[in-house]
């Protein structure tokens, strides 16, 4: 979502200047005063003058963000996310082929993302959706992929500092080959994706 804003806030009795970070799914304070909250268990979301108020864990909260900008936020507080189907544009009139894992059973909310779209067919697919565990899975992926009409991979790996692959050897090996990356979304806790593009 991406909205942030320096601004005076009060959770219960306590009150601070603090930036105030609206994100996927969270809402969080930092500053003198520190909270976060899951944006699915905010209860009463109100604008009220040039304040945004809601409660969150058995508190009142007043953010002092100015009319417009509470109105903006409570707009997309109360726009539910985008599903990950619908980030990775899969859809029955866009279906993705699936190549990968090697092991282990597929990411749940890859799995349920893919239901709304799959195809075995590599030319009727519009997208590849490759889930790699290794860096020489990336370069396998990657000649597959070339011989596919779509010119779109979302490659699907694991995320941190001590993943692997990690996104330095995924971006330099489909740099290489002269994709360009355009888009990230998150896919679980441990998995991350991005979208790279065939030029």
């Amino acid at each position: 979502m991406g909205r942030e804003a320096s601004c005076n806030a009060r959770v219960g009795e306590e009150g601070a200047e603090v930036k105030a970070l609206l994100e996927s799914i969270t809402v969080v304070l930092r500053g003198d005063l520190k909270r976060r909250w899951a944006i699915a268990a905010l209860e009463n979301l109100r604008v009220d003058g040039e304040t945004l108020r809601f409660e969150a864990d058995g508190e009142a909260v007043v953010l002092e963000l100015g009319a417009k900008e509470a109105e903006r936020w409570l707009r997309k507080l109360l726009t539910p996310p985008p599903t990950l189907a619908a980030k990775l544009g899969i859809s029955a009139e866009h279906p993705a082929l699936l190549m990968g894992p090697t092991h282990g059973a597929l990411d749940p909310a890859l799995a349920e993302a893919l239901g709304h779209g799959l195809t075995s067919n590599p030319r009727a697919a519009h997208m590849l959706v490759a889930v790699v565990q290794s860096p020489s899975e990336v370069e396998r992926m990657a000649d597959f992929h070339a011989g596919m009409p779509c010119k779109t991979v979302w490659v699907v790996h694991p995320k941190g500092p001590d993943a692997s692959p990690s996104d330095a050897e995924v971006r330099g090996e489909l740099r290489g080959r002269g994709y360009v990356d355009n888009k990230t979304s998150a896919v679980s806790d441990r998995l991350t994706a991005t979208r790279y593009v065939r030029r």
